[in-house]
């Protein structure tokens, strides 16, 4: 039971795969869109969906602190939704409030990485927190 995690910008697509049971996340590349433009990097997603044969996707859903969507929430949305109809694989959401934050934390404390150099990791670091927070949740719930 693989899945794939991403965590959708207007830029930049982060993209984290889970190993074979489903406990753990790591992260895989950050694809570059122009949302824009209409360019939303969905076939180098399919060169990793090819790859790493997914069951299933989840998308962070950035929701505002006091848990209200805004435009971000719907962009996802119709992202998760493009690549349901794509790839046919089944999307799954989850609240992604504080990832890209936790993860440049991490990224400063814990590596000391320069801003330049957690501006290019930072995406994939975020879906890859994504994406276990999602096994985490769905792992406590099955063994309850």
């Amino acid at each position: 039971m693989r899945l794939l995690g991403l965590d959708v910008g207007s830029r930049t697509v982060g993209v984290a795969a889970s190993d074979l049971l489903g406990w753990t996340a790591q992260g895989v590349e950050i694809i570059r869109i122009n949302e824009d433009d209409g360019d939303f990097g969905l076939d180098r997603l399919s060169e990793i969906i090819k790859d790493k044969q997914p069951t299933g996707v989840v998308i962070g859903l950035p929701k505002n602190m006091n848990n209200t969507e805004g435009p971000r929430v719907e962009k996802s949305r119709e992202y998760g939704n493009m690549v349901e109809e794509k790839f046919g694989l089944p999307v799954d959401f989850i609240d992604e409030r504080l990832t890209t934050v936790q993860a440049e934390r991490m990224l400063i404390d814990e590596a000391n990485v320069s801003r330049k150099k957690r501006k290019k990791v930072i995406d994939k670091i975020a879906a890859e927190m994504i994406l276990q927070n999602y096994l985490d949740a769905k792992g406590k719930l099955t063994r309850k």
